[in-house]
């Protein structure tokens, strides 16, 4: 006969069970990732789908989400001035970068696009079909405020140019703080027509879009910006992340009308790999690092000689990123990436004992015989395959060749191999030598072709475009050229930003 205890035992078990699931499915939730509430300064425009996506990221992540709405101008202007809150998203992509040229954000990541159009109310009864109707006596019109908002900006510039702005301003029944004002005094009746952007036409069911020559080019990128003083980075860029990403924020976006850009897949920590020739590892290392932190993602870095690393590529390995050692390196994979963006460039140098006791001057001199010669190998390596290319040109390939005697994947095991005295001379990269250059001495060869370039390209097949694209930018900023700088490379392009 069973005890009577033991249905009272299972039943404990069973609620150990429940209780432990409960548990390990409220550790598997999204956490919150902000202590304070996101302040996003927003256009007013935008407010459709940011109210959405706001609504539906608070619902994920516990994470209040604070919209504060006005006109694109207006919002730059109070940002300046209060330098406060975390991020802030424009109708105009040129706010953006003003923002950004004011050190007032950090990362930009773009979501949609949209154009201006002349709106009616439906049916369109006065007839309004060319800019030149705006000017009719029986047409009111009403304008958003060029200095406040963007849809006013893009107008005046795009009338300016046709000739038609000074009296279209002179004729203005009323200037309005934000594109919403327009549209709201067109559903009411008390104007005719306004100038609004195709996806806020859309979202008013009273009102249709005429287009017109005079605005067919301005077409403008809505874009949300990282501001650079937000308390809380990895938060911000958390939701910014969300808000551009393509099964999330961008699905709200596509939905109130906007067309939005090619965006990431969501990732609560995305990760990614990031293929690089090994003489940026010193360069970009740190930089990766801080990168990390800040986006809340995992870059996966795989150092090697580029001839190795093209070598896996073309057996079917996708990196998300390829920093290759130069552009010949980049060409016979091209076909797996965006075109490339140059970061950088460095000088192929001989590097050989303190005080050159062997007098080595130029390649011609490392066909004496005798000599110790290291080179990277040309089947593996970028830079072996440019030494080749540099001795065939001087004419003097068979004698050095011939007196090589170590052959390796990076320049990394050259430099170690001569500081051990087993070689009497090496051809690496400037950038190999920093660490060295106490021990060591550095010749410049001050011929043609003796340079490369480091091209950065992001993977056509990634997951993630947008956050390989701000790695990128990352490699590119003030500080990273820096460090760039001090190992032997000169920097490519301008800096972006601090």
């Amino acid at each position: 006969m069973r005890s009577a205890k033991t249905p009272f035992v299972a039943t404990i078990l069973v609620a150990a069970v429940l209780v432990g699931l409960l548990v390990w499915q409220a550790a598997d939730r999204p956490r919150p990732k902000a202590k304070e509430p996101l302040i996003v300064y927003c256009a007013a425009g935008l407010k459709p789908p940011m109210e959405v996506v706001a609504r539906d990221y608070e619902q994920a992540y516990g994470t209040t989400v604070q919209l504060q709405y006005g006109g694109s101008g207006t919002l730059l202007s109070n940002l300046r001035i209060a330098r406060r809150g975390d991020l802030f998203l424009a109708a105009d992509s040129t706010y953006l970068e003003l923002a950004r040229s004011n050190h007032l954000v950090a990362e930009v990541i773009p979501l949609a696009r949209m154009k201006p159009v002349i709106a009616v109310r439906r049916g369109n009864p006065k007839q309004v079909r060319l800019t030149s109707d705006l000017l009719r006596a029986d047409v009111a019109v009403a304008l958003a405020n060029p200095d406040a908002a963007a849809i006013g900006k893009v107008a005046r510039e795009s009338f300016e140019r046709s000739g038609h702005w000074a009296e279209l301003i002179e004729r203005a029944k009323v200037l309005k703080p934000t594109v919403n004002d327009v549209a709201n005094d067109l559903k009411l009746g008390t104007v005719d027509a306004g100038i609004l952007w195709d996806a806020v036409v859309r979202q008013y069911p009273e009102l249709e879009a005429v287009a017109v020559p005079e605005l067919a080019s301005a077409g403008q990128e809505v874009s949300l910006g990282v501001l650079r003083f937000s308390a809380q980075p990895t938060a911000a860029l958390h939701f910014a992340r969300y808000v551009g990403a393509r099964d999330r924020g961008q699905l709200a976006f596509a939905r109130a009308g906007y067309e939005p850009v090619a965006g990431d897949a969501w990732a609560e920590r995305p990760e990614v790999l990031l293929y690089s020739g090994g003489v940026n590892r010193l360069a970009i290392e740190e930089t990766i690092q801080q990168f990390e932190q800040r986006e809340g993602a995992q870059v996966t870095r795989v150092y090697n000689g580029c001839g190795i690393l093209v070598a896996q590529m073309k057996l079917g390995q996708q990196p998300d990123a390829y920093l290759a050692c130069d552009v010949s390196y980049l060409t016979p994979v091209q076909n797996l990436f965006n075109p490339g963006i140059e970061v950088s460039e460095t000088d192929i140098v001989l590097l050989v004992a303190k005080g050159n006791p062997l007098g080595l001057r130029a390649l011609a001199d490392l066909a004496r015989p005798g000599l110790r010669v290291g080179m990277a190998n040309p089947r593996q390596s970028t830079l072996g395959d440019l030494t080749v290319q540099l001795l065939e040109r001087s004419g003097v390939a068979d004698g050095v060749l011939a007196n090589v005697r170590s052959q390796t994947p990076t320049a990394d095991l050259l430099v170690n191999q001569i500081r051990t005295g087993s070689l009497d001379v090496v051809v690496v990269y400037e950038a190999n030598t920093s660490q060295v250059r106490d021990f060591l001495d550095v010749v410049h060869l001050g011929v043609p072709g003796a340079v490369a370039v480091q091209p950065y390209a992001v993977g056509t097949h990634s997951a993630h475009p947008q956050l390989m694209s701000r790695l990128r930018a990352a490699i590119q900023k003030e500080a990273s050229r820096q460090r760039y700088a001090a190992l032997g490379f000169r920097c490519r392009g301008e800096a972006a930003g601090p």
